[in-house]
């Protein structure tokens, strides 16, 4: 995730032409108001489909396991990518569809064509889209809303629909309610089963990307947890803080553009054929158990789903996060095992107590973040590195990972490039969470998260796994402290005095961020 700050106008502008685009941004902020919204009859999720292969392959499951939910790690990029697609296709009542980020690239508009065929054998459709990311894609989705059976919604959206001076001014004069973005990921289908975690739609979530791809994961679900999810989507889908994309976009949601679009996704189809994404997924056996219907669940009465409200920004800071609430008593309950995963970590003053507290009672605390090589973001490593020694001093252990260096390495193995982008963490021998929350400000208290937190000891086994894997010297460095407080990086092999594979840019960006009073939009 790109943390939503106020957009910038280019620093190569002279600062008169910097002034009159402020001005002429300020101007058109002025002219495109959000109008009121609309009202809509409040829309509930369908009851759980009792036909079809979802059905099939689920009722039965749930049935041998009376009060408890099934629950599998998904860390396989591809394998995240087959089951949106086969679920999609196996949809007989229902898909919704609630995102951060929907990128236009090969795997976005396969999945949006899945949606498509999906609506056309009569399935509902409802797409919720964090406007952020969706305004550049306006006309497709604007298109996808003219079908019967499809409905798009846009949370917090901008007035101006287009151009980048409408969006700085729109940032402008409504910068309070734009900061506050929805952070949310859920794919669900049929009332039966749900996908939620840290992927967006796109393909460097889904291991598809020739360049860098993200290191993610999502936790598949099934049973009762799966109707709470679908019941957050609809408090999600009939808040206040969206609009029906018709109702901003009234004259682009036409059947010429939605054959239009049609045309433009079935080509993608082809597209694929083509592609060496298309071997990966042919060879992936993961993708092949999807295919075949395997893939074991871990069943567990033991579990809550937690999601922030989507009118988080309206509360007092003490009450916006309901991710912060169940995750706190598991951090400062924790015995013996805490193992974070946060590729955006700026635990705060009170964060950084309760980790260093933890490990004062004798728990073993590891935290995996992004080195600053590997972070898109530099601003967040600044805000990082200000709790890094005092979290090292209190015996927190620390790995950074390794940036992708250069162009991915493509094949069944993913691309030899990455960037973290799991949330996750095990809490003792039994406890995991996954989730879009950051241990950071900005998901505290200014995004909307959610996620789930399951206890069951081969899944703690199994995160503590991908953890091991992803903090080992091949992929990241151990950060320690020596005896002058200075800090070193090593990987097993060699050991550097400072930021390992970072550059002079993206050091001075990080220390400024580092003494700027910035934390709080971090």
């Amino acid at each position: 995730m790109t943390p939503a700050h106020a957009p910038g106008v280019p620093h190569a502008s002279p600062p008169w032409r910097r002034v009159v685009l402020l001005a002429l941004a300020g101007v058109i902020a002025g002219c495109a108001q959000l109008p009121p919204r609309e009202s809509t009859p409040p829309q509930a999720a369908l009851a759980p489909a009792e036909e079809g292969v979802i059905a099939a392959r689920t009722v039965p499951a749930e049935q041998a396991h009376p009060g408890e939910s099934g629950f599998r790690l998904v860390a396989n990029g591809t394998e995240a990518y087959a089951l949106r697609t086969y679920s999609a296709q196996s949809a007989t009542s229902s898909l919704d569809i609630q995102t951060y980020i929907w990128h236009a690239d090969l795997t976005g508009r396969l999945l949006a064509r899945q949606a498509l065929l999906a609506a056309d054998r009569g399935v509902r459709v409802r797409i919720l889209v964090d406007d952020l990311d969706a305004r550049a894609k306006n006309e497709g989705l604007a298109a996808l809303d003219a079908h019967p059976n499809i409905e798009v919604r846009l949370y917090n959206p901008m007035a101006s629909r287009s151009g980048a001076l409408g969006k700085v001014g729109g940032f402008g004069t409504d910068f309070k309610r734009l900061n506050h973005r929805m952070h949310n990921k859920s794919w669900i289908v049929d009332g039966r089963i749900a996908l939620v975690g840290g992927r967006n739609l796109g393909d460097e979530y889904f291991g598809a990307s020739e360049g860098p791809n993200f290191v993610d994961l999502d936790m598949l679900m099934v049973g009762r947890v799966v109707r709470e999810v679908g019941h957050n989507f609809d408090r999600f889908w009939n808040a206040e803080s969206n609009y029906p994309i018709a109702q901003l976009s009234p004259g682009m949601a036409t059947v010429e553009r939605l054959e239009a679009l049609r045309r433009t996704l079935d080509a993608s189809a082809a597209e694929l054929e083509r592609s060496a994404y298309r071997q990966v997924l042919h060879d992936d056996p993961d993708v092949q158990r999807v295919l075949e219907g395997g893939g074991g669940l871990h069943w567990s009465a033991q579990w809550r789903f937690a999601s922030d409200d989507p009118m988080k920004g309206r509360l007092p800071p003490e009450q916006r996060s309901e991710v912060v609430r169940l995750l706190l008593p598991e951090i400062t309950g924790s015995q013996s095992r805490l193992l974070v995963i946060s590729p955006y970590f700026v635990p705060g003053e009170a964060g950084t107590r309760a980790l260093v507290g933890a490990d004062r009672r004798g728990v073993d605390v590891r935290v995996l973040t992004n080195s600053l090589a590997a972070n898109d973001v530099a601003a967040v490593h600044g805000g990082y590195s200000r709790y890094r020694p005092e979290l090292l001093e209190g015996g927190v252990g620390l790995w950074e990972l390794k940036p992708s260096g250069g162009p991915a390495s493509f094949s069944l193995s993913g691309s030899s490039g990455s960037s973290l982008h799991t949330k996750a963490m095990v809490i003792d021998g039994d406890t995991v969470f996954v989730g879009s929350y950051n241990l950071d400000p900005r998901s505290t208290s200014l995004n909307s998260e959610q996620g789930v937190l399951v206890t069951h000891p081969a899944l703690a086994s199994e995160l503590a796994g991908i953890f091991q894997s992803q903090s080992n010297g091949v992929h990241a460095w151990q950060v320690t402290m020596d005896a002058e407080g200075k800090l070193r990086w090593n990987d097993g092999d060699a050991t550097w005095t400072r930021e390992p594979e970072s550059t002079a840019s993206q050091r001075a960006l990080a220390w400024l961020m580092r003494i700027l009073p910035v934390e709080s939009q971090l």
